[in-house]
């Protein structure tokens, strides 16, 4: 009696050894098709020769085969690997037939006899796994009795991807059934046995004639504009709409049925993703110490995991707040141990801890993510942002003594600021530009907008009011930001490491500013039950319209067409000393503003009058 696992094995060379058997048969189809060509039905006396013959050509094609691993399971049947390397076996065995053929003194077969047998084995050899192939594809096709169908928009990369991952699951939930695609140059294709059917005028008809009751968006990197109008389109026609996750959710990888979601707020927004320099970025990340700080937030946590993604010598995630440290090391690695020297509990109030920490782990390049950020809540505790925001930076910045990048994480608030987040995030790259003037390494700052699904974040809370039955509140109707996803905001704060220069700041290109009550509207939209919008009017310090360069900036882009430069005037750590977090709040929110104009201490307090 076999074991199982002995049986296994047997069963996998047996298997092994059919590619062997249909081309050996092809290789005497071959032969004995070219010598009946040549002599006749009765192979003009020549059987002896003829069967020699087929016993060395498969004595060839085995013995080459073997050496080009044909034969030795390999290569996935039916594929275009296995398809060039049978080729190249059938040749190297035809060109072995004639050598041989020739050598001898009596001929087998005559000359010509190799190259045409050859020609017809090959024939048959790539007919029977192409057979072979197309049986497999319809075996492994989802069941149509208990599969739905589907139509899916887009016949790009994204949408032969996810189309391929269908039809090869002979289980899945979704049967494809057409393809809709925008461009012209594609109607009346069919890819892998699926048509194009239309474009996205055509989106109801298509749907009723298949008699599909979903639409699956299959572009991976598309604007939201083309979002919201196939989404209306579809449910407009009475069907569910569904997407692939985006270029940056994907990292890389394939897109593939079990991808597909509900559509979210996120990308009926922005989806376009900006394009980066993979191998710049691998360049200076690979291999080195890097340190995050703020490892627990929403873009410090997505930095750790794109930054693992680069494989880095190490990896610190330095954050005061556990479970968040906790919840971004399990993303990383499932086991999560407690002990695990990557994860780094600390507050960036503490400067001597930071030093001690900067000169035992000795990292390389820096991101420094840590900062308060709710505009609200720090226009009523300035001294918090103060505290963490200002002198937290001057903390990490002190340290980071002999570090070859360091990235300070800024916002577009920082741009002509006007409330307690802006004025602190724009010392912190006045600070970082300082440093940049008085240190070896490359220090810069990177301002992008408002991220989608952040915590904290608009979304967030309309969320909440939503999942409460609202209403939802909107500041001002006309209130307008820039928005990114948290996984562009990370890919852009990468490549800035990658291209900015000593003391600037790098600014993305965003495209147009979205009116939060359109995102109010988008979300409602989404909502399974009706809810109302009100508004209650601007915050202290909030602006109407969110502007990405300041009075003086210009917008320069050197190295990549979304990505601008600007300048930023240093400001000397020391200028902080007359700085006194826990004042009166109007005195402090002064003193901010002053700061970031640089006004000379002896009129803070002129300033705060």
């Amino acid at each position: 009696m076999f074991s199982w696992d002995e049986l296994r094995v047997r069963t996998m060379r047996h298997r092994r050894l059919i590619p062997l058997i249909v081309d050996s048969a092809a290789w005497a189809a071959g032969l004995v098709a070219a010598v009946v060509t040549r002599f006749g039905p009765g192979l003009g006396g020549r059987l002896g020769g003829t069967v020699a013959a087929v016993l060395l050509a498969i004595v060839l094609q085995a013995a080459v085969g073997h050496t080009r691993h044909l034969y030795r399971g390999r290569f996935r049947y039916a594929s275009f690997e296995e398809v060039r390397a049978v080729a190249t076996t059938t040749g190297v065995t035809a060109v072995g037939l004639l050598v041989v053929d020739v050598l001898l003194s009596r001929h087998p077969v005559p000359a010509s006899i190799p190259a045409m047998s050859g020609a017809v084995a090959l024939l048959l050899m790539l007919a029977a796994r192409y057979a072979y192939r197309a049986h497999r594809q319809r075996h492994q096709r989802p069941d149509v009795r208990v599969a739905a169908p589907v139509v899916l928009f887009g016949a790009g990369e994204a949408g032969v991807h996810l189309l391929r991952s269908m039809l090869h699951d002979r289980g899945g939930r979704y049967l494809p059934v057409g393809l809709i695609d925008d461009d012209p140059h594609k109607r009346r294709l069919h890819v892998l046995g699926v048509p194009v059917l239309g474009s996205r005028q055509d989106i109801a008809a298509v749907l009723s004639a298949t008699g599909a009751s979903m639409l699956v968006f299959a572009v991976a990197n598309a604007e939201a504009e083309l979002v919201r109008d196939v989404r209306d389109r579809t449910v407009a026609a009475g069907a569910t709409f569904k997407v692939v996750p985006s270029v940056s959710e994907l990292m890389d990888q394939p897109v593939a049925v079990d991808d597909i979601r509900d559509v979210q707020v996120a990308d009926l927004l922005g989806r376009h993703q900006i394009e980066t320099d993979l191998n710049a970025i691998a360049g200076y990340l690979t291999g080195k110490r890097v340190l995050v700080t703020g490892a627990g937030g929403s873009i410090g946590s997505e930095l750790c995991r794109q930054i693992y993604h680069f494989g880095p010598a190490e990896l610190m995630m330095l954050d005061r707040d556990e479970s968040a440290l906790q919840a971004v090391q399990l993303s990383l690695d499932a086991q999560g141990r407690i002990d695990d020297p990557s994860v780094i509990l600390a507050d960036l109030r503490d400067a001597e801890h930071l030093k001690t920490i900067f000169r035992t782990r000795r990292p390389e390049v820096v991101f420094h993510a840590a900062a308060l950020k709710h505009l609200a809540l720090l226009q009523r505790y300035p001294g918090e942002a103060v505290k963490t925001n200002v002198l937290g930076t001057r903390n990490v910045l002190d340290a980071a003594e002999h570090v070859e990048r360091f990235v300070n994480i800024s916002t577009d608030k920082a741009a002509d600021p006007t409330s307690v987040l802006g004025y602190s995030k724009r010392i912190t790259e006045r600070l970082t530009a300082w440093t940049a003037r008085h240190r070896p390494g490359s220090f810069l700052s990177v301002r992008f907008g408002n991220v989608l699904g952040s915590r904290g974040s608009v979304f967030t809370t309309f969320s909440a009011q939503i999942a409460e039955g609202g209403p939802v509140t909107v500041t001002h109707p006309d209130v307008t930001r820039y928005f990114m996803t948290i996984q562009e905001a990370v890919h852009l704060v990468i490549q800035a490491a990658a291209i900015g220069r000593d003391g600037e700041a790098l600014v993305l290109e965003m495209g147009r500013p979205v009116r939060i009550a359109e995102v109010a509207q988008q979300m409602v939209q989404l909502a399974p039950r009706p809810v109302e919008i009100c508004y209650t009017g601007l915050r202290p310090g909030e602006k109407l319209d969110e502007t990405l360069f300041g009075a003086g900036e210009v917008d320069r882009r050197p190295f990549h067409p979304l990505i601008s430069h600007v300048e930023v005037p240093p400001l000397d750590a020391g200028q902080l000393r007359h700085l006194y977090a826990n004042g009166e709040p109007r005195t402090v929110i002064a003193q901010l503003a002053a700061l970031c104009e640089a006004l000379p201490a002896d009129r803070w307090e002129r300033a705060a009058s």
